[in-house]
């Protein structure tokens, strides 16, 4: 599936960040992320810096050029953070500073703003957990889970096959991708009954935004593919220099 936006050159993105509901150990690989789909010309994180719980923010802010945005919180049990990121977002938008936003919480009070900037025509991507509600993921054109970006505790032999074999158990379970493939093959097949996966990574993302391959223990959609050799049959083109996968599903 397509790793990039198109025309990531001319994209310009804002990240802001909800510095109450994000991991500062993860910041280098939300970044990365972000930057797949443009130039992150606005960084910006909000919380209240008086208190402690912002204290593991502060050694990578001046690392990564993220602007701190102060929002002291007058009220206990009100998170002023959501109202200034939101008004910030909107104003961000309405002077058309950029192309694409991502928005780095697990928070669902940001649901409307995804609509609202979806709405306008533009891009917007969603970093958060894996508890994050299901409403703001699919507000979002994208959304990628945190779990996905923590790289495995380690590498040493037997552990990969062990992680493996987790991974199958647990979507087995709960996390089964067929159906989601199934249901973008039917959307990108052509007449005679092959489909091109990189359509098909498209469509995958407009019927679940959070669809990443990672989820299931695979780097690529044409690894996790690949791993239901009984369902489905691959074939690669090469297409004006490029090579191009396509898929048809087994009877």
């Amino acid at each position: 599936m397509p790793e990039q936006h198109t025309d990531t050159e001319l994209k310009r993105m804002a990240l802001l960040i909800d510095g109450d509901n994000a991991q500062p150990s993860l910041i280098g690989k939300i970044l990365s992320e972000a930057a797949k789909y443009g130039s992150i010309t606005i960084r910006r994180i909000y919380g209240d810096w008086t208190t402690a719980n912002m204290g593991g923010w502060k050694s990578t802010l001046n690392n990564f050029a993220i602007q701190p945005i102060q929002q002291f919180r007058y009220t206990i049990g009100k998170n002023a953070t959501d109202s200034a990121m939101i008004i910030d977002a909107m104003d961000i938008l309405h002077g058309r500073l950029v192309d694409g936003f991502c928005v780095v919480s697990s928070d669902s009070d940001y649901t409307r703003l995804a609509t609202r900037i979806r709405e306008m025509g533009i891009f917007v991507m969603g970093i958060g957990k894996q508890k994050t509600p299901k409403a703001f993921v699919n507000a979002c054109n994208i959304f990628i889970y945190t779990e996905n970006l923590v790289p495995h505790e380690s590498r040493q032999p037997g552990r990969r096959d062990a992680r493996k074999t987790e991974v199958r158990e647990k979507q087995d379970r709960d996390l089964d991708p067929v159906p989601l493939v199934k249901g973008a093959y039917e959307m990108a097949m052509q007449e005679d009954g092959w489909a091109n996966l990189a359509s098909m990574g498209f469509y995958l993302r407009q019927v679940d935004p959070s669809f990443d391959p990672r989820t299931y223990g695979y780097k690529q959609l044409s690894q996790l593919i690949k791993a239901y050799p009984n369902l489905f049959e691959l074939r690669v083109h090469d297409e004006s220099g490029t090579n191009a996968i396509w898929l048809k599903i087994k009877e």
